[in-house]
């Protein structure tokens, strides 16, 4: 069968050029460098990177596109400047930034005031990977993951029941005892242990009722309103690390969301 001749104003050659590569700017380029270097681990969270300077002449660009790239960095979390010291990875474990992903906070106080969570840690093991679970954190089906259930409670009231899915590679060896122990943020306790940073997280939120057993763990009547929460949480370059889905008791507590 005879091709379709193209219209007599179309020049073929044209027709058939692949599309241009998009173009990134210079200072893009260094942040997506910058990156790479903190995803491989070449400066942990909590240690200052090199100067702009230093970093300027290693990758043979201008003092300026180095600052640029780290501005970028630096609004999105992911290193903070500090007057006079430096430039250091950010970290979970800096009492400014431990509440982040905390969203729950006392109807009186805020969340900086608020007593430190007591951890009742119910299960932690080793399971395959529900097929569910296994996509939504980009895992093979039946893949290793470690399934952590715990009660979270504030001035001895359990407030809020979560259920944990983790990749089983990147959190062997993680253990109930080191769930519960940890004093600080737990994200601080994947970096020091695991050597993983949550740098971002998306949160889906509906109102749910309690079941009898969520009720029981959560010492409230079965059917009374709870927040379900469920978060996806990232580290570099937007890989999965944890499903988090927790219900919230709100009696007490609201959920605080600053926008900007």
């Amino acid at each position: 069968m005879p091709s379709t001749p193209l219209p007599d104003d179309t020049p073929a050659a044209e027709a058939q050029a692949p599309a241009a590569p998009a173009f990134s700017p210079l200072y893009q380029q260094i942040k997506g460098l910058i990156l790479q270097s903190l995803e491989a681990g070449e400066w942990k969270p909590g240690e200052a990177i090199p100067s702009e300077i230093d970093l300027a002449a290693r990758f043979r660009v201008s003092q300026g596109t180095v600052r640029k790239a780290i501005d970028e960095l630096a609004a999105e979390n992911l290193l903070v400047r500090r007057q006079g010291k430096g430039t250091f990875v950010a970290t979970h474990a800096e009492q400014h930034v431990q509440y982040r992903f905390l969203k729950l906070v006392p109807d009186t106080g805020d969340r900086e005031t608020a007593d430190p969570a007591e951890r009742n840690i119910l299960e932690c093991r080793r399971v395959r990977a529900p097929a569910e679970v296994a996509r939504t954190l980009r895992l093979r089906p039946g893949d290793a993951v470690v399934q952590v259930r715990r009660v979270l409670a504030f001035a001895g009231e359990p407030t809020i029941l979560e259920d944990l899915w983790l990749p089983g590679t990147a959190f062997k060896g993680l253990t109930a005892e080191q769930m519960a122990g940890y004093q600080g943020a737990t994200y601080a306790m994947f970096e020091l242990e695991f050597g993983v940073r949550m740098v971002r997280a998306e949160e889906k939120l509906r109102a749910v009722a309690a079941d009898p057993g969520q009720a029981r763990l959560l010492a409230v009547p079965a059917g009374s309103p709870l927040l379900s929460v469920e978060r996806l949480a990232f580290t570099y370059n937007d890989v999965p690390m944890e499903l988090r889905r927790g219900l919230y008791r709100t009696d007490k507590r609201h959920y605080r969301n600053e926008l900007s």
